[in-house]
């Protein structure tokens, strides 16, 4: 049985939105088990076999700073909800709430795995080959060493090889051009510590990638710093919106519009339904000692629903030893000091600092 720690208190529409989708989740998966963390009569009326309540009387809003979340609302839903995991009562916990303070809450309760510094946003994008790209660091990190690149490439690969049973996903790392020359000098020697890992039998490098990479799937993981990573995934959720706004008007326009439209109204459905975003929503944080997944504030019960499931997915493959056993097998590889590390065979203490 796999528990899940739900925080149906977060996100822009709370319990409209999360109970439904945990109620959805649960009829459609029998070896679910959900704790339903939170304080609402809407809650307290909530009736399954397989669910439980988990009282918390303050909420982290959307607006909250990371030091009030962090300090001051110490009973908050998301909170209780990760305290399930660190305790060993849920294998993963989920929350639709501010995702600054979900990771400070997050790295300060369950700490950083030895080896890793910063833990990472990994998220799915579809692509032309019928799969998916999976992007990190999608805004956790925004200044990252080039060390840093390393570990998320790493962790990313422990994620897709659980999730979509692969044992040598291929890497890419985000640049403005193919050749190694390009970039900056952080991007530069990340490209020198990805081939090192590749040589050593720790990653299956292809070398850098384009942002027009990420649709054409020339890498099934594609490393970036946060700052950049939140970039993309803002322009393609507004370009996506934008492109929906554009077919409306376009095939409305006139009778013979709207003709043509009736016409490719099959192709148009699934073309919908291939890019919608919710299909694609949840995004683990990699490189905690629990597993947490952040799903988008604006979730529906669609996308909520999704999030679970993801979820789900990864505490039932094993995902957190997946990505230990990659780590430790790296850890020479990881450390700010390759050298030192390898010569003293230990990994560097995680801190659990917030930056």
């Amino acid at each position: 049985m796999i528990v899940l720690a739900v925080d149906c208190m977060g996100g822009d529409h709370g319990v409209s939105v999360t109970l439904p989708a945990c109620r959805q989740f649960l009829d459609s998966t029998p070896d679910a088990t959900l704790l339903l963390v939170g304080n609402s009569p809407d809650l307290d009326a909530f009736q399954h076999s397989r669910a439980r309540i988990v009282s918390a009387t303050e909420v982290v809003t959307m607006e909250d700073a990371i030091e009030v979340a962090l300090r001051k609302k110490k009973d908050s839903s998301m909170r209780v909800a990760i305290q399930q995991v660190k305790d060993g009562a849920a294998q993963v916990a989920v929350s639709a709430g501010n995702t600054g303070a979900l990771m400070a809450i997050a790295r300060y309760l369950l700490k950083t795995m030895p080896g890793i510094d910063r833990p990472a946003i990994a998220s799915q994008l579809p692509n032309m080959k019928g799969g998916v790209t999976t992007v990190l660091d999608l805004g956790a990190n925004v200044d990252c060493s080039a060390e840093h690149l390393l570990q998320f490439a790493v962790m990313g690969s422990a994620l897709v090889s659980v999730l979509h049973n692969d044992p040598e996903p291929t890497v890419g790392l985000l640049n403005i051009g193919e050749e190694a020359i390009k970039g900056s000098e952080v991007i530069k020697r990340a490209g020198e510590l990805l081939r090192a890992a590749a040589k050593a039998g720790d990653l299956n490098f292809v070398g850098n990638v384009e942002g027009n990479d990420i649709f054409k799937g020339t890498a099934d993981i594609v490393v970036c710093d946060g700052f950049v990573g939140n970039a993309v995934i803002k322009t393609i959720e507004g370009t996506a919106t934008m492109i929906g706004s554009l077919l409306r008007r376009e095939f409305t326009r006139n009778l013979f519009n709207r003709l043509a439209a009736l016409l490719a109204l099959p192709a148009m459905r699934g073309l919908k339904s291939r890019m919608d975003h919710r299909r694609y929503n949840g995004a683990p944080l990699l490189g905690l000692r629990g597993l947490v997944f952040k799903s988008h504030g604006s979730a529906d019960v669609m996308a909520f629903g999704c999030a679970l499931k993801y979820a789900y997915d990864a505490a039932r493959n094993q995902l957190l030893e997946r990505v230990q056993m990659r780590v430790a097998h790296a850890a020479p590889l990881l450390a700010p000091d390759a050298q030192a590390a390898a010569a003293m065979q230990v990994a560097p203490s995680a801190s659990g600092v917030v930056d």
